[in-house]
């Protein structure tokens, strides 16, 4: 079972929520997540997508802050989701050190331009967003070790691919993993890019 193969802070939180089972999607998807390849996910709604890449994400980073360069960047289609996904991992990081950061557009860019270089682990925003500091060099890419983008199918969306393509040419050894419900075009072309060798899991 993925869950008994987690760090023992995680298994504990998962305890707390009253979270024993993992979806057959996780089962499938966290183990090969752990072992560092670029995969696509694809599953259905409900299958624990979004769960399966937050416990992934504090898997790769340890549970720990380190240092105060960002180690994770998940994108996500909206502000909207972004709010979402950074309340969910405030939940489940709420008794450990890591700093969970969403890059809120109603700040201004310097703002959180400064913010991040203070020292934050998990970065979450919009494409478009993330290109803007990206632009002003204010992520700092070097200690970068997992990439997600959730919900993907906005790839789909001209402007959101451009920037993630601009973003993801300066980023180098780092594992990428994209959570869709379906496989989509635009998505297997990504393998010309960034999606070296990936592998995938499909529910």
């Amino acid at each position: 079972m993925p869950f008994k193969k987690l760090h023992s802070y995680i298994k504990e939180i998962l305890e707390t929520l009253e979270i024993s089972t993992p979806t057959p999607f996780q089962s499938a998807s966290i183990p090969i997540i752990k072992s560092g390849a670029n995969i696509y996910c694809t599953a259905p709604k409900n299958s624990g997508k979004t769960t399966t890449l937050l416990l992934t994400t504090l898997q790769k980073l340890k549970c720990e802050a380190v240092g105060t360069a960002p180690r994770a960047i998940i994108l996500v289609e909206d502000k909207d989701s972004a709010l979402e996904l950074y309340e969910t991992f405030i939940k489940y990081t709420r008794y450990n050190s890591l700093r969970v950061y969403l890059c809120d557009e109603k700040l201004h860019i310097d703002v959180q331009k400064s913010e991040i270089f203070e020292g934050q682990d998990i970065l979450i925003s919009t494409p478009k967003n993330m290109n803007k500091l990206f632009l002003l060099n204010g992520v700092n890419t070097s200690q970068l070790k997992i990439f997600n983008i959730d919900d993907a199918e906005f790839l789909s969306q001209r402007s959101a691919y451009t920037a993630t393509m601009a973003i993801t040419q300066g980023i180098t050894k780092c594992q990428f993993v994209i959570y869709s419900e379906k496989m989509q075009p635009i998505l297997k072309r990504l393998e010309s890019y960034f999606m070296k060798h990936p592998k995938t899991v499909s529910i």
